[in-house]
């Protein structure tokens, strides 16, 4: 096993747990508040990972970029060269239902998407059916009980657009249950499975599509702090 074309880390440089945000800034972020002892292992691209420690088990976070085909590049190789197992991805949504506010915490339990990876990838002839492990979602929902943080679980859309000419179909998905719109999760969560390893999305509210409101990137930040202790107390729970 030598080092991958996108992430360049060495061989038991990255840990088999990692956390994934988007922004690599992000994954600097929660490296630098709240892993011990963290080294940097990739700024390939300024997509930063770092590996150190919380509460004494060994964890990595990987920024993975906007979208699924960038998303699915860190995926693939956090996964095929580096034998990484839980993958949590750590991002932000918008809110497709009334149910959610701003700032709430969201589990993405399933994914549907319109993105075409999953056709090709079934021949056009299955609607794969991209879910998170039950055994994260389940620790996952205690840890954030035992915290009394409100989170949601239900079903999000991973979407390849962020700027769509249809939002009217927003409103067929929140009428099927759908909760939030999201860019990477139904890629976490089918790749997981190639793999055999386990994954979870967790996701804040960052706007909400129905009223238009937003949060500042302060109140991101915030919120996003929360859900970033639920994911690594999951992980803490799952070592």
């Amino acid at each position: 096993m030598g080092m991958s074309t996108h992430i360049g880390a060495k061989p038991g440089e990255i840990a088999p747990r990692v956390l994934l945000p988007g922004d690599p800034l992000r994954a600097k972020w929660i490296a630098e508040t709240y892993l011990e002892d963290a080294k940097c292992y990739s700024n390939v691209r300024n997509m930063f990972g770092f590996t150190g420690t919380y509460h004494g088990v060994s964890v990595s976070v990987q920024g993975s970029g906007m979208g699924m085909p960038s998303a699915s590049i860190y995926y693939h190789e956090l996964l095929s060269d580096y034998g990484a197992r839980v993958l949590i991805r750590v991002g932000s949504c918008g809110a497709l239902t009334e149910e959610l506010q701003l700032r709430d915490v969201v589990a993405a339990s399933a994914s549907s998407t319109d993105s075409a990876m999953n056709r090709v990838r079934f021949d056009g002839l299955i609607d794969y059916a991209p879910v998170a492990s039950f055994e994260l979602l389940r620790k996952a929902v205690d840890v954030a009980a035992d915290k009394e943080l409100p989170m949601h679980v239900g079903q999000v859309f991973a979407a390849d657009a962020f700027y769509t000419d249809r939002p009217d179909l927003f409103d067929r998905l929140a009428a099927y249950g759908v909760l939030a719109v999201e860019m990477e999760s139904a890629a976490l969560y089918t790749l997981a499975a190639r793999f055999r390893a386990r994954a979870l999305t967790l996701l804040t509210v960052s706007d909400h599509i129905k009223t238009g409101a937003s949060t500042s990137s302060h109140e991101r930040e915030q919120t996003f702090a929360h859900m970033v202790e639920v994911a690594l107390d999951t992980v803490v729970a799952d070592a």
